[in-house]
Formats: structure tokens, sequence, C-alpha cells
């Protein structure tokens, strides 16, 4: 029953299953009819296989590097030939290079590769690991590179033995796995100048792996050598073959394989057969005790024209079976995914059975909800970050805010102070030329700084007595971009409820730095501060979707929240604000943005 169960549920089981009863049957009657032992005949059919199992692993690794070495294209790449020929990059410019990095992966399916690297003749480089980086070595003192600076057309495959740690110019080293690196020229494509390196690095598993696969008799093995004969891949094996393998001389010639031989040694004798991959230039040998070879000397030398018309049934019959068991399902669901990419989402399929196919129809079920769900969401998202964008808009004119300023303004020029009227005026006018922003949502910090300022001004000829501040945000920042009125709000905040309710001179600093990949804008006051439980409160309103207006004004942190809650909807969970403070003592809010120097989005 727990086979049967088995069977059912894998398709592989499945076709496993029916091979079995499709070839052993008529196999089984062929043999009992014709079995005559041909020791002759069998032996050599058997060394003729050895050497074609050689010669088939040394297929499958050149396969190997010829699919790989596809990655090798990137190099006439135009994105690629301008990073590596240009002295500096756009940050989308790096990103384009990486999705074609990705692009090739998903196309070809590597596996076995661990890094793609380009590096220009001066140092600069990309790689998947590293991303952009500045090797702090020249890159031509690499012997490798040296090598293709003079060849450029010659492709270098550098086993494990003869590349070393310092040799990977990127900085990344593979301490706990050997590394085959496949490395070429970038050529310029006018003038044909060599500007620079591309290195693909592949795990060398891959080598066990075929030659776990390729199988000479029972106990024997395959091992490798590199065109200096140093061993690249030989197996576990014990003190006996290892002292075959060093009395092994052979004569290899300039030819890609050899004729298999017989070794004599102390023990039993050995069949040896060798091979040469024709795209790396190493030797392939494989070593198996003679007997296992030739242990199968037991041949057909009858009925070969039944074998053979058995043979073509078996043949017929199994491909009709595959196909009705197979392509029809294949062909349903390749029938589904074609509405769903045309856009009908509602394509489903219906599975039939427990294999890998009713398996794969359930999972493309679920990949299309999943999509649906995703859209939904996307179209959630949107909609809180239109509706956090018309709060920002209603919260940048307040209406309170203007009609004390006006009225500070007419006062003034009721007391003959035509200098603070004109200076308050151009302050307010500032504040709502930057605040409107034609429009857009992104400002540099610098001009974000400019419109603190000015409501710094506009407050502190209000507040005379009891408001002073400071800017003090290092010059390397101003030209990052900020979402616009992210810093007003906090410091009105900071005003309205620290420094304002201490009745003392107060003050307020805003400060600036980077913490690794992210900006750090700080609104600090010495005011009445915020108590514990109160503190509590806000940071977990911060967190909460926004609520009605009327309520966020209540508890007097509408301004928090909208900033909050616009920061993450752009740039995700880990930005936004944080708050901190203790009572009696002061408060400081920090805007955490990521760092990201350029145009504005």
């Amino acid at each position: 029953m727990r086979i049967k169960r088995w069977i059912s549920s894998s398709l592989r089981a499945k076709l496993l299953a029916l091979f079995i009863v499709l070839t052993t049957i008529p196999l089984m009657t062929v043999g009992v009819i014709s079995y005559q032992k041909s020791y002759n005949s069998v032996s050599s059919h058997s060394k003729a296989s050895s050497m074609l199992q050689a010669d088939m692993l040394g297929t499958n690794i050149d396969n190997m590097f010829k699919d790989t070495e596809r990655l090798l294209e990137l190099s006439k790449n135009p994105m690629v030939i301008h990073f590596l020929f240009s002295q500096s990059e756009t940050y989308e410019e790096a990103k384009d290079i990486l999705r074609t990095f990705a692009l090739y992966r998903d196309t070809y399916k590597y596996e076995n590769v661990l890094n793609i690297t380009l590096i220009n003749r001066y140092g600069k480089g990309i790689s998947e690991r590293r991303g952009i980086f500045q090797s702090n070595t020249n890159p031509l003192r690499n012997q490798h590179f040296q090598t293709l600076a003079l060849n450029p057309d010659t492709v270098l495959r550098i086993p494990p033995a003869l590349i070393a740690s310092q040799d990977r110019i990127d900085g990344f080293t593979y301490e706990d796995r050997g590394v085959i690196s496949i490395m070429a020229a970038v050529r310029q494509q006018i003038t044909h100048e060599v500007i620079g390196f591309i290195t693909v690095d592949l795990d060398d598993s891959f080598i066990k792996t075929f030659c776990d696969q390729v199988k000479i008799g029972k106990t024997g093995f395959f091992y490798i050598l590199d065109q200096q004969s140093n061993p690249i891949y030989v197996p576990p094996i014990d003190s006996a073959d290892w002292n075959i393998i060093r009395k092994t001389k052979l004569a290899f010639s300039d030819q890609p394989g050899g004729d298999g031989y017989v070794l004599r040694t102390d023990g039993q004798p050995r069949f040896i057969v060798h091979t040469a991959s024709l795209v790396t230039g190493w030797t392939i040998i494989g070593i198996a005790p003679l007997q296992e070879i030739v242990a199968e000397a037991n041949s057909i030398r009858q009925l070969i024209i039944v074998s053979v018309v058995l043979s073509i049934v078996f043949a017929i019959t199994l491909h009709y079976l595959l196909t009705k068991r197979l392509t029809r399902p294949i062909q349903l669901l390749q029938h589904k995914m074609r509405l769903t990419a045309s856009g009908y989402l509602e394509a489903k399929v219906k599975p039939v059975g427990t294999d890998e196919i009713a398996d794969l129809g359930q999972s493309f079920n679920i990949m299309v909800e999943k999509i649906k769900e995703l859209l939904e969401q996307s179209i959630r998202k949107q909609q809180q970050l239109q509706k956090a964008e018309l709060r920002t808009l209603q919260a940048q004119i307040n209406p309170h805010f203007l009609y004390n300023t006006l009225d500070s303004i007419i006062w003034m020029a009721e007391a003959g102070k035509s200098d603070a009227v004109i200076q308050l005026v151009k302050a307010l006018s500032d504040l709502f030329r930057i605040s409107l922003n034609k429009g857009r949502d992104w400002v540099m910090i610098r001009t974000e700084l400019a419109h603190a300022h000015s409501y710094l001004v506009i407050q502190q000829m209000r507040y005379r007595d009891i408001l002073e501040y400071r800017v003090e945000v290092d010059s390397e920042l101003l030209e990052y971009p900020i979402l616009n009125m992210t810093l007003q709000p906090l410091i009105e905040n900071a005003l309205y409820h620290g420094i304002k309710n201490k009745r003392v001179k107060g003050l307020i600093v805003i400060g600036g730095y980077t913490e690794d990949s992210a900006v750090i804008l700080t609104v600090t006051d010495n005011g009445t501060g915020i108590q514990a439980d109160r503190l509590a409160l806000l940071k977990h309103q911060l967190e909460q979707p926004l609520q009605s207006q009327e309520e966020e004004s209540a508890e007097g942190g509408f301004g928090l929240q909208n900033v909050h809650q616009r920061l993450r909807l752009y740039f995700g969970s880990e930005y936004g604000v944080r708050l901190e403070s203790i009572a009696g003592t002061g408060t400081t809010i920090s805007v955490r943005i990521p760092k990201n120097r350029g145009n504005l989005p």
C-alpha cells in the first residue's frame, strides 16, 4: 500500500515504474532465451563503454563551461562598456547592470555561478555580491589580468589550485568552497582597446557531481588534472588507489582522448582510460579493477533481430504512454498560463491526481491568487499615499498661523517698524513659496532647511522672548533629497508643545548626520518634555494608520503621525520618525530617510 501511494504521488516514480515494466520483462525474456557467454566481445564493449563514459564526462564539463561562458556576452553590453569606460555613473545605471546580471541568471538558470564581477583598468568595478566598488590594488598587477591584457581574445579558466585569495580583485573570498574562475577581457567596440575584465566565479562542486554521475565499473572512479597535472578533483579513495595514481605514467598525446590500457600492479590489474576536455585542456582519467570491466562477459549472440523489434515496440509504446499522460495536462496548464499572461486573472487549473504536474497546477492557482492580492494591496497603498499627501497639503497652510503672522505685520507697521515688517513679509513669502514647490513632492535638504528657517524667523519675531534656534546640519547632507514639508511640522510641534509651555527662554536645534546607508535629521528642544506614559502613547500612535483629522488634532500628534506615515509609504517600514523625550528636560525628534544622493525623483 505504501509503495502504491508513493508511485501514485510522484511523476518520477510513475516514469520509473513504467520504464521497469516495459524494459525488464522483454529483456529478461530475451536474456533467458539467448543467454550465452562471449568474453571477448563483451569485454571489448565494456572497455569501449568505459572510454565513452570518460568522453561523456569531458563533454559534460565542456558543455558546462560553454553554457556558463554565455555570461561573457555581458562584456558586449553597451551599459557595461559605458560603466567601465566612464569615470562616473548613476545609481540607476548600476541598478540596470545588476538587473542585467539577474536577467541572465533567470534566462539560463545558472545554479553554480557564485558571483559575476566587472572591473576596469583603474580598479572601478561592480559585482553581484558587493555592488559598485573601488579596488585598493591595480587590476593589472593580477597575473591573470596581465595575460588577458596581452591576449584579449583569450578566455581563462582558472582552477582553484591556481587562484589565491589575493587574486580576487573584488575582495570576496570563498573559504568554505572551491571556486573556478572564468576570466575574459572587455574591449571597446570601436577601438577594440581593453577597457576592463569580466570574472565569473563557479562553485567547483559541479565537477564532483559530474564525476559521481559517471561510473566506471562498480568501484572505479574518475579524477581530473589541470594542464600542469595538478589535481582538480580526486574522490575519497584508499591508500592503494593513491599509490596507483602516483605510479600511473600516461603518455598523453595531443589528441582529445586516448585508448584504454591495463596497468599491472602487485594487486589486481587496473583498467585505465583517459580523455581531455576540449574547452579547458584538463585531463580526465578513469581507473577501475579490470575484473569489474570484463565481469559481464556474458553477451547476447542470438536473436538480435528479435531484440531490435522488441526494443522498437517498447519505444513506440513508451512514447505513446508518455505523450498521453504528460502532454495533455501540460498543454492545459500552458493554455491557462497564456490566459493569465493576457491579463485574465480568473484562469484556474483543475488539478487531477497528486503528482508533480498536479502540484504545479495547484501552485499556479496559488500564484494567481497572490498576484490578485498584491494588486489589491498596491491599490490600497496608493490610496493611503494620496490620502496622506492630501492631509499634508491641508496641514501646509494653517489659517491660525497665517492670521497671527498677518496680525503681527499690522502691529509692526502701525508701530513704524518697517525693517521688521519687511523681514517678516519676506520670511512669510519664502515660507509659502517653498511650501507650494510647484506641486512637487521632493526637495533638497538645503531647500527644506530654508523653509524651516523661514518658519523659525516668523515664529522668533512673534516669540522673541522665549525662542532661539540653531541649524547644525553637515554641509555634505544638503544635496540629498527629502520629502517636502518634513521638518516644519516637527519644528511646530517642538515650539507649541515643548518651548511655549515652559514659559522661559527656549532653544530649538536642527541637526543632521549620516548613519550607514541612512540620513538622520533631528529636531531637538529644551522644552517641557513628555511624560513617560504620554510618550509611550505617542510612540504607539506613530505605528497606527492615520485616523480622522479631528481625532488626531485632539491628541496633538497629527504633524508627527503625518510625517511618519508619508516617509514609511515612500521608503518602507525601517524609515520614518523616532521620538525620544525626558520630562522636564526636552524632546528629540529624529527623521530617518535613505541616503540617496542625486537628482530629485
